[in-house]
């Protein structure tokens, strides 16, 4: 548990922004294309366009999302993960056409901003998991091509608990668990239309 976190408060916030979340989380998993990077019979092709789709997510998210928490959360730059991508997408001789748009809502509050970077950095965790994965796939099992994946690497832990420190100690001074969550729903909801919308117009 995170040494700063208001015990009773802090925890029930993060447990009610979990539940109010899972359901949205689970429909962005279910999704064939999310799914493919966690099957031991993965192809390259699927790793190219999830990697694809998840470059517009995070180009969103910085030009959106990352200048409204600029003066709240000190180590924002760090939690940039394009470059991450375009090093695998360098590394595997991969060309992005086009950057889409995934953040259609254009007045975003700063609570509501930090619900969507919930779901994001909530990712990174997951990330891990999913490394396991593609290090035993040909063309991605010598640690290369993974950037993405990689992230914070063995300090994802101590990146997430001090984004939850924030995120708890900026909700109780302002009370809006509501708007929070609003954000979090939101961000699922985005990156599953993104997802289904892309794969559905292809080809």
């Amino acid at each position: 548990m995170t040494t700063n976190l208001g015990f009773s408060t802090s925890v029930d916030f993060l447990e009610k922004l979990k539940n109010q979340t899972a359901q949205a989380h689970k429909k962005l998993e279910s999704l064939p294309v999310s799914a493919s990077i966690l099957s031991p019979n993965m192809e390259m092709g699927d790793y190219y366009n999830y990697l694809s789709l998840m470059y517009d997510v995070h180009i969103s998210i910085q030009e959106v999302v990352f200048p409204l928490l600029a003066d709240l959360i000190p180590d924002l730059k760090e939690r940039e993960k394009t470059q991450l991508i375009n090093d695998d997408f360098a590394y595997l001789n991969y060309k992005k056409n086009k950057t889409i748009p995934v953040l259609t809502k254009s007045d975003i509050s700063i609570p509501f901003a930090l619900g969507i970077l919930y779901v994001v950095e909530g990712s990174s965790l997951g990330g891990r998991f999913i490394l396991k994965n593609l290090e035993t796939i040909p063309g991605l099992d010598h640690q290369k091509g993974v950037a993405y994946f990689t992230g914070y690497g063995n300090k994802t832990g101590s990146y997430w608990k001090n984004f939850l420190n924030i995120l708890t100690s900026y909700q109780e001074q302002n009370n809006n668990e509501d708007e929070i969550i609003k954000g979090a729903v939101y961000a699922f909801d985005c990156i599953y239309n993104h997802f289904l919308n892309t794969v559905n117009n292809e080809n």
